[in-house]
Order: structure tokens, then sequence, then C-alpha cells
């Protein structure tokens, strides 16, 4: 896949132009949005990556196109997930409605931002480094282990690197809007708000880890890796909107995301096998009988993954709450 140098200038100042635009059309006044403008947005949003993919597939050739979707669908189920970690940050620091777009906004860009570090890292090793893919597909098995079976219900309000930033910083205890510090007294303090800020970017920091090997797991086009992120990012905030609730229903969300990291990390240790070049491993030469799997079934599988447990978890969700009235 050829990108030349001006189509990345073009892709990335569109991206911070798109970015630029929510915050003065939407963030930049604090309110909450209704259900109407979120939905108008989201299906904006994701007419757009689709309509994008289907470009990649007519100009560069269906291959591509299928890795950008299932890329897409990989990153985007992620950000769900992302979101609803979103939540219980900002529900333990208590913030305000008509703030919570500023602060969806912030995560969002720090999210892109620190994805787009680790793809440019992660795009020079796997030129330089075939070994690469064992670590990454080692690191995908265990997020998946630690996603199906690691606890999701902790308190980042409350976290080492949230209680660090309060004991060296002052911090007041109410919010003032949604300013990051103020002064008082000729003081100047910060706000509960930079204490959200600093939980999100850990929690982005922790979602990149995850994300960016998911990924390289699907396609090794950094450029595809790129706007599939950008394009998951792109309409999230609309998307916390428009779901609210629904986030907490998902109760299967982080089964079904476990099952679709470990199916990439298999996938990532078998492309390591072809390309292997470690002299410890068959000698240091390919290992050719190891399946290649093709990028329509990958495609598929996660398609049929998120469906399966957004299902299951709409199913359980109603089977409890006609058990709860029944008692």
């Amino acid at each position: 896949m050829a990108v030349t140098p001006l189509i990345w200038i073009i892709t990335i100042g569109v991206t911070i132009l798109f970015f630029v635009y929510e915050f003065f059309a939407h963030v930049r006044k604090p309110h909450e949005p209704t259900i109407a403008e979120s939905a108008r947005w989201s299906i904006f949003y994701v007419s757009l990556a689709l309509l994008f993919g289907v470009g990649i597939g007519l100009v560069s050739g269906w291959t591509y196109g299928g890795e950008y979707f299932a890329g897409y669908l990989t990153e985007k189920a992620l950000s769900i997930d992302n979101l609803f970690v979103f939540l219980i940050v900002m529900a333990g620091f208590a913030v305000p409605k008509a703030y919570q777009q500023k602060v969806l906004m912030i995560g969002i860009i720090i999210a892109l931002i620190m994805r787009g570090a680790f793809i440019a890292v992660g795009a020079s090793l796997i030129e330089n480094y075939s070994w690469i893919f064992y670590l990454m597909g080692a690191l995908l098995l265990f997020l998946a282990y630690r996603q199906a079976f690691g606890s999701h219900g902790s308190d980042p309000a409350n976290g080492k690197v949230v209680g660090f930033a309060r004991r060296i910083l002052p911090i007041t205890d109410t919010y003032h809007g949604d300013r990051l510090s103020v002064r008082i007294d000729g003081k100047r303090f910060f706000t509960p708000m930079l204490l959200t800020i600093v939980a999100i970017g850990f929690v982005d920091l922790v979602f990149a880890v995850d994300s960016i090997p998911a990924i390289y797991g699907l396609t090794e086009q950094a450029y595809i890796v790129f706007t599939a992120n950008a394009f998951a990012l792109m309409g999230l905030r609309q998307l916390f909107f428009l779901i609210g609730g629904l986030l907490e229903r998902l109760v299967y969300l982080a089964q079904g995301l476990a099952v679709i990291l470990a199916f990439i990390g298999v996938k990532l240790v078998f492309h390591a096998l072809h390309v292997n070049e470690l002299p410890f491993i068959n000698g240091g030469q390919h290992i050719d009988w190891i399946p290649d799997i093709p990028i329509w079934f990958s495609l598929l599988f996660i398609a049929a993954t998120i469906t399966v447990a957004t299902v299951a978890s709409l199913a359980k969700t109603r089977r409890d709450a006609r058990a709860g009235l029944e008692r």
C-alpha cells in the first residue's frame, strides 16, 4: 500500500481539524448533549468511517479494505470498553454532566496522541525486527486473560497515580466550573477536574497498550492502523451520551474483547512463525506449514464475536431485570 508523505500530512491535518471543530462547535460551551444530537453525530462519524473503508478498498484493493474494517471494528469495540472506564472515572470524581463533554474530549485527544506514538514505534519495530510479532502475540494473550478474568470495577479516583497527584498538588474540594485551576486568596489551587484528566490520561495509556498490538495483528500498514484508530475515536464523545445506560448492560463485553484479543494474539504468533528468523526456533527458518489466517476470516470472526457478546449481554440483563420484578 503506497502512502505518500502528502497523504499522511492531509490525513493528520483533516483529523486535527475534526477535533478542533468538535471543540469549538460542541464542547467549548458546557452542556449535556441531547439524545437526538448524539444520534445524528454518531451516525455521521460511523458513516464517514465506513465510506473511508470503501474508499481504501476501491483505491488500494479489498485486502487492505478488509484489514481496515477488521481494525476499525476491533478498535471501536476496545474504545467502547474505554468508554466504560471513562464512565467509572467520572462517577468516581462526581463530574457534573455539563462538564463531562470536556473531560471526554480531552480524554479522546490524549488517546489519539498516545496511540499515534505507539503506532510510530510499532511500525519501526515491525520493519526492523520480525521477532517483535512473538512479543506482540504473547502480550495480547496476556491481555486477553486479564480482560476476561481481571477486575473492571476498581475506583480510578483512588488509584496510585491520582493519589500521587493529590499528595504533590493543592487540590480544591469542589469544582469551579470546568476550570482546571483556580486562584483562592492569592494562592493557586487545582480543581478535581485536573485529577479527572490525570486519571483519564492513565486509562488512555493502558488502553493504547491493548489496542495497538491488536490492530498490528490485523495489518502491518501504519496508515490503516492510524486511520482505523482515528475513526474509532471520532464520535466516541457522542456515543457516550447516546448509549449511556447501555454501557452498564454490556456485561459480556470484556469476555468478547478477550476472545478477540486472544484470536489476534494467536494470529500474530502464527505470523511470527511464518517469518521466523530466531535461530533457536526451527533453526532460524520460516515455518511454512503453520496456517495463515486470511483477513476475511478475521473480519467475520471479530464481527461475530462482537455481535454474540452484545446479544448475550442484553439477553442476560433482560433476564435479570425480569427476575428482579418477579421477586
